[in-house]
Parts: structure tokens; C-alpha cells; sequence
């Protein structure tokens, strides 16, 4: 779990940083020609058309495949490819930063698919050998999620299935935003309704405090769910102690393996989400990864704040 958690939170950061340095994701996949892509890094990739054999370096990429029903292609996945549990099946390449070039080979891919972690070194290794690998981020606004999707139904074949479930998603957050709750607003002594403050613990105790900011998908979901996240107003991952005092928000999200041990440590067990139990658990994936499933946590959150 400590793994996934530096893992994470890595990935996250990555990602801005990868947005800040110019690679908005706004020109994901601009298919040139049958056989050519350019992908999120600006790369040109010449890619088969119907890939047989597809190795994934990203627990997102991963679980949109599966999403996809392309799931029978997949030859190889990295240890955190967890999600769902029918991809700790395929057999593992390892980590992400330390994945196992040689074994990558021995599965013999014609494409590999890669998310924010995959180093430059990685991605010229595997270009050197003659693999096709493509990069695809994640992306710092909610709706990139279509993108991605369409992008990997480009890549392996399932343009349809990407279709659908893009409708079928956008159904669903049209249904979302048309039936958005009022009962989460905290209720002010002079009748007056605030949305309700929330922070999402992405790191937390002597090593600093990190939390997602206004340039993440996160706060997208953050606010979906009906709330307003304290952090909204910064661009990068640090957080001070002090402004988490004193902003001490109404609900606190964290990941659920980590609640126990954020509720008990000093300082933030004296927040006012942790004494009045408002601190909710979020299995990990739902909230780190940009998935289908965000739409499952935004619902997930909402329902937990209304119920508080």
C-alpha cells in the first residue's frame, strides 16, 4: 500500500508537471493515417492497425481496456495494474519505474501503451528495439477522460466500444449534474447555504502535506461530489500544515488504508471533520487514476456527505 501511495502520488505530480511544460494532452492521437499516431508527448508512432499483442505501463490504461472489452489483447501489465481483479491474471513487467525491459520483450508486443510515469529512457529503450509505444496521460480537467478513452479505442481497435461508453459516462454526468444535492450545504446560522469545504489527503505526517489542487482532475471530481475544495487555489501538490488548521475543512477525504492513521495523529485528529466523523475512506484507484470509475466516486463522496 506505501508503494501505491508513492507511486500516486508520483503519477499525479508527473502529470502536472507534464501539462505545465506544454503537453496539454490537446493533441492526443491526431491520427495522420491508418498506421500513424502522435501521442500525448508529441511523439509520431507508426502503430499496427489491429493489434494482437498489447503490453500496459499504466494501471489507468489497464483498466480502460478492460472497460473496453479489449481485454483479451492484453499480454502484459505492471504490478499496479490491480483494477479489475482479472488483470492480476496477466502476467506482471513489473513496476513502472523499474519495469522489466526483458521480460517486455519476451511477450513479444506489437504495442505497448503508457501512462504519466514512463521515463523518456524507458520509452527510447523500447523505440530503440523496434516496439511501438504510445504515451497517453493523464490530463488535469475531468472530461480529458473521454479523450483517453477514445484515444486507446483508437489504438486497439474498439473506436465503437469507446463510443459507447463515452455515452453512456457523459449519461451519466449529465444525470449527476442535473440531480446535484442540496442537502450537503452546511446550513448557516442566518439561513445562508455554503457549499462545504473538503480536502483530499494525498501525502500526510513528517514527510509534508500534499493534496490535489484547482489544476487537477480531482478537483473536478471534488467538486461534482458537492463539495469545494479548500486547495482549489493552488497549482502544485504542497500544502501547508498551518492553512489546513485553519481552513479545517467540513469532510476530509483520504485514502482508506491511510485513514486510521491520519485520524490519530496529532495534529489532525483535533479537525473538526475528524472529531464529528466526517472523514471519508476512498479506495484509491476511484479517485487517483482518471478512469471510468471517477464518475462512481463522485457519487460515492456525494452520497457520504449527504448522509453526514
Amino acid at each position: 500500500m506505501r508503494k501505491f501511495l508513492v507511486f500516486s502520488v508520483q503519477c499525479l505530480v508527473f502529470s502536472v508537471l507534464l501539462v505545465a511544460c506544454g503537453h496539454s494532452g490537446n493533441q492526443t492521437l491526431r491520427q495522420s493515417s491508418n498506421d500513424t499516431v502522435t501521442d500525448d508527448y508529441g511523439r509520431t508512432v507508426v502503430v499496427p492497425t489491429h493489434p494482437h499483442r498489447v503490453v500496459s505501463t499504466s494501471p489507468a490504461v489497464t483498466e480502460i481496456l478492460f472497460a473496453l472489452g479489449a481485454e483479451n489483447l492484453l499480454v502484459g501489465r505492471t504490478d499496479f495494474c490491480v483494477y479489475p481483479a482479472e488483470a492480476e491474471r496477466i502476467p506482471s513487467i513489473g513496476g513502472i519505474s523499474d519495469m522489466n525491459i526483458e521480460r517486455i520483450l519476451f511477450l513479444e508486443p506489437d504495442l505497448v501503451i503508457s501512462g504519466s510515469m514512463v521515463s523518456k529512457k524507458i520509452t527510447d529503450q523500447l523505440d530503440a528495439m523496434g516496439i511501438p509505444i504510445v504515451c497517453i496521460i493523464e490530463k488535469p480537467k475531468f472530461e480529458a477522460l473521454y479523450e483517453n478513452i477514445a484515444a486507446i479505442g483508437k489504438l486497439v481497435d474498439k473506436e465503437k466500444e469507446a463510443d459507447s461508453l463515452n455515452a453512456l459516462m457523459l449519461e451519466r454526468v449529465n444525470a449527476l449534474e442535473a440531480n446535484a444535492p442540496n442537502s450537503n450545504a452546511i446550513t448557516q446560522s442566518h439561513n445562508h447555504t455554503i457549499t462545504p469545504k473538503v480536502y483530499y489527503v494525498v501525502g500526510f505526517g513528517s514527510g509534508g502535506n500534499y493534496t490535489s489542487g484547482g489544476n487537477t482532475f480531482i478537483n473536478d471530481i471534488i467538486r461534482m461530489a458537492g463539495g469545494h475544495n479548500i486547495a482549489e487555489n493552488i497549482d502544485g501538490w504542497s500544502y501547508s500544515l498551518e492553512a489546513l488548521m485553519k481552513e479545517d475543512p467540513d469532510y476530509i477525504i483520504v485514502r482508506r488504508e491511510d485513514s486510521a492513521a491520519f485520524c490519530g495523529m496529532k495534529p489532525y485528529n483535533v479537525l473538526s471533520a475528524v472529531k464529528q466523523g466526517h472523514v471519508i475512506g476512498i479506495e484509491s484507484g476511484m479517485m487517483d487514476l482518471q478512469v471510468p470509475r471517477n464518475i462512481d466516486c463522485i457519487l460515492y463522496l456525494r452520497k457520504r456527505m449527504n448522509n453526514n
